[in-house]
């Protein structure tokens, strides 16, 4: 086994009463790289913004210091996820991208935590916990409670590249298009099981819940959910919740559904296609394209039949082709080569932060209530990958 560490600090102080001053660190042992910046504290405004690398491994990781600058004067709101992706990850680097994620997760908080303690001089006896309470509530409010009870939902969004990549979602009756069916996260990952992300699980389960998914799958870095620890959350959020893993290999990431042990560091992908088949579980490769088209296609003579030849396609049971933390070339080349291969094709929202879940998920055209049924349902190919918020936002504007 290969082993891997990787450290992640983001520090907020009060540089003065109406501005928060960050510093975030990322190191590991391939990349080290350094974010500062300046958020106005009554509008969460980004106002300043710099950042270095420490050690990289191409010369166009540096190349993207200058895209950082981009994000100077973005408000801190519930798009930035969508602007950071956008910029940072589609011009710059992703490494950058994730970075000032915590960066505005961290301002975030310490905003709520600021603002508690202002309300606090008028209400001595608002405590932490009631406060956020209280703005949880107002929060809900703002998304029409019928729109989680509605009986037909439109019919899936096409994939964010179908227009310029011309290629059908799979086939499916015309009735399951207008149906509902069950929509689940299939990618999520949760504060400490996973250190990149800065959402804990109860903060995950309780979004997808508002938002109206019908489950979330936990899938954190080489972490084992246990059936106990499962079943206490779906107690405890009246909610389904799944466990898979999201596991490391010397071919990329792969989502792994229904193998009943931890697999620690990096493993090959053919022992871990074993470990599977002998569990009688389930296969994804996630996001497996990411990174790779920091340039065109054409640029580095990478064709859809080219990248349909890589071995890993040998040795999974299905392809991630909509993922929210890569561009939308990257998941339209994933969703082209899977659809040439004739492999089924999943979405996740691959949530690192509570208000991305859902951004992207997988709709089943079968009920799916356990975990014997998701595996089931996973090789019966009977889904499609949809646009969950984008389809969200559509219902509450036409309401």
């Amino acid at each position: 086994m290969l082993t891997f560490a990787r450290n992640k600090l983001v520090s907020v102080a009060a540089k003065d009463r109406d501005t928060l001053s960050i510093h975030a660190v990322l190191d590991d042992d391939i990349y080290g790289l350094e974010i500062d910046l300046l958020v106005g504290l009554t509008n969460l405004e980004i106002q300043s913004i710099s950042g270095k690398w420490n050690r990289w491994t191409t010369p166009e990781c540096p190349r993207a210091v200058p895209f950082l600058q981009e994000m100077k004067g973005e408000p801190i709101d519930e798009k930035i996820g969508d602007k950071i992706n956008k910029v940072l990850s589609r011009k710059g680097c992703r490494h950058f991208a994730n970075l000032l994620l915590e960066c505005c997760h961290a301002a975030t908080e310490a905003a709520r935590v600021i603002r508690w303690k202002n309300e606090r001089l008028a209400r001595p006896a608002l405590s932490i916990q009631s406060y956020l309470e209280e703005q949880k509530a107002r929060r809900e409010e703002d998304i029409p409670q019928d729109l989680l009870s509605e009986k037909e939902d439109p019919p899936p969004l096409p994939h964010p590249l179908s227009r310029a990549t011309p290629r059908s979602e799979p086939e499916i009756p015309v009735k399951d298009k207008r149906s509902g069916g069950f929509v689940i996260d299939l990618h999520a990952h949760s504060f400490p099981a996973s250190s990149c992300s800065s959402a804990s699980v109860d903060e995950l389960i309780e979004e997808a819940r508002r938002i109206g998914l019908g489950g979330i799958c936990l899938t954190d870095h080489n972490h084992f959910w246990s059936v106990d620890q499962a079943e206490d959350l779906r107690q405890k959020h009246g909610f389904p919740v799944f466990r898979g893993n999201e596991i490391t290999t010397n071919q990329g990431d792969m989502l792994v559904f229904g193998l009943e042990k931890n697999i620690p560091g990096i493993v090959t992908l053919e022992e871990l296609r074993e470990e599977v088949t002998r569990a009688g579980g389930f296969l994804i490769a996630a996001h497996p394209f990411r990174g790779f088209l920091t340039f065109s296609t054409v640029q580095l003579g990478l064709t859809t039949e080219l990248a349909a030849q890589r071995p890993l396609f040998q040795l999974v049971d299905g392809v991630e082709v909509l993922n929210g933390k890569v561009t939308d070339k990257e998941n339209g080349f994933a969703l082209s080569v899977a659809e040439l291969l004739q492999l089924p094709s999943t979405g996740g929202s691959d949530a690192h932060r509570a208000e991305e879940v859902g951004r992207y998920a997988t709709r089943f055209f079968v009920e799916v209530h356990t975990e014997a049924q998701l595996i089931q349902a996973l090789k019966s190919k009977k889904y499609v990958p949809v646009a969950f918020r984008s389809e969200m936002i559509r219902k509450t504007a036409a309401l």
